[in-house]
């Protein structure tokens, strides 16, 4: 007889499922309010206890008095940050990952994970231009996935300047850079060379001016450019940028962890064919490619490159790396500052090949189109007016006249009242409001309506 805890218990897991099915068939998913739930949070006070509760009741608990105190963030009303819209496959195939006991670490323990995750990267590689060689891991999110590869950058950029101590070598980045980056930076205790924007857009103009001004342009060892900021959705110059740390051997890390998708897009994929330089490059299935969170791919052009830095070393670890064909052998382990994890990648891939490409160009497109309709709209109006131009799935607009009071007040109303979740930004020192388009359900009725809250 097994421990109570591991024992299968059919009614439970079956009012686990009807929960699961009810929340899957919603259409449309609600919004929820998140910390403006009507109703004050319920006291959790001695759920935590010797003897446990019954099953059904904590679910009850959780469904009446946490679920709706939680935003749904693949809800199509959901317009704030950069929101995750989840296919329903990979939902489905979600809950597969987690009921199959998966650790996604080693090709040892999971060569059947690794083959279908690969395969997954592999085309997203492909899209981006990389050669057949390039590679890598799926990881928790774009902030994982950018310390990682710079962290690659940074070790070989020791090797490749040993006259220069560790400590000052620096990466070139713009002040547009997402704030995982300069997180990362810090972590790794590395300088930078902040090179001024051109209207937002780091360009190599913009680099070769700051490396001229600069006293020790030499301790330079890589260069951050976006695919697709996360503020505006501006993608930097990454042909010039590119071209250029490739002829100087700087590594060229690029982070698209939201705007990288569009290379799904029929009519914005140009704009990252220089992508094809990139040395690592992150993009996040659970933004704009309807993955379930967390689930970034990080691509190397040379993985091998990877390993040598970031494969962790221990006796109990031999067995992993006891293959020397490196061809054969791969540890996602081996390419990212993780060990153990999850098998993250699998319904983005599940999503991929059960929907197929065409419906994931098809639906990346429509937040484009969403976007550029907008624009459109908030021209047309007298009482709201468009910031600058919008650029892939990102709108920034004004309502002239309105305080940062204004726009936080209103945000909080279309939340109470479940009209949709708009938060304001802030962009050249004033506060402003922006809409993320993702969800391909999402549509212009809806923006318009936001729109006459302003007025």
């Amino acid at each position: 007889m097994g421990h109570r805890m591991f024992e299968y218990n059919a009614d439970v897991t079956n009012m686990i499922f009807d929960y699961c099915r009810e929340r899957l068939s919603l259409d449309p998913v609600p919004l929820d309010y998140g910390s403006l739930t009507p109703e004050p949070l319920a006291s959790l006070d001695g759920l935590i206890c010797p003897e446990g509760h019954a099953p059904d009741e904590i679910l009850s608990f959780f469904k009446q008095n946490l679920a709706p105190a939680v935003i749904s963030i693949d809800a199509p009303t959901f317009l704030a940050f950069i929101p995750n819209a989840p296919t329903k496959n990979s939902l489905l195939f979600d809950m597969v990952v987690a009921c199959s006991g998966l650790n996604g670490t080693s090709w040892l323990e999971a060569a059947g994970v690794v083959v279908a995750e690969n395969q997954a990267l592999e085309y997203l590689a492909g899209l981006a231009g990389m050669p057949p060689s390039a590679g890598g891991a799926f990881v928790s999110g774009g902030s994982m996935g950018n310390l990682s590869g710079l962290t690659v950058g940074r070790d070989l950029g020791r090797r490749r300047r040993p006259e220069i101590a560790a400590h000052q070598l620096r990466y070139a980045i713009s002040a547009d850079a997402h704030s995982s980056v300069g997180k990362a930076l810090h972590v790794l205790g590395m300088e930078t060379l902040v090179v001024e924007a051109d209207d937002h857009r780091f360009t190599l103009e913009g680099l070769l001016g700051a490396l001229a001004a600069d006293e020790h342009p030499e301790s330079v060892i890589g260069v951050v450019a976006t695919a697709g900021t996360t503020n505006a959705g501006i993608v930097d110059d990454l042909e010039g940028l590119g071209a250029y740390a490739r002829e100087h051997e700087l590594w060229f890390h690029v982070d698209g962890a939201y705007g990288g998708a569009a290379l799904f897009s029929p009519t914005h994929r140009h704009l990252f064919s220089g992508l094809r330089h990139a040395d690592s490059f992150v993009v996040d299935p659970h933004k704009w490619l309807f993955a379930p969170l967390d689930c970034a791919a990080l691509l190397y052009r040379e993985p091998h490159v990877a390993r040598k830095f970031l494969a962790q070393q221990a006796g109990y670890l031999d067995i992993l790396h006891a293959d020397k064909d490196e061809d054969y052998e791969w540890n996602p382990s081996d390419f990212a500052i993780h060990l153990s994890r999850r098998a993250r990648g699998l319904p983005f891939w599940y999503s991929l090949v059960t929907n197929g490409t065409t419906a994931y160009e098809t639906a990346v497109q429509a937040a484009i189109d969403l976007a550029r309709a907008s624009a459109a709209l908030i021209d047309e109006l007298e009482h709201v007016e468009l910031v600058r131009e919008s650029s892939l799935s990102v709108v920034l607009f004004r309502r002239p006249g309105w305080s940062e009071e204004d726009y936080v007040a209103w945000s909080h109303r279309l939340l109470r009242e479940q009209i949709a979740f708009v938060t304001p930004t802030k962009w050249e020192g004033e506060t402003i409001a922006r809409f993320a388009f993702l969800h391909p359900d999402t549509d212009l009725d809806l923006v318009a309506r936001v729109l006459e809250t302003m007025r």
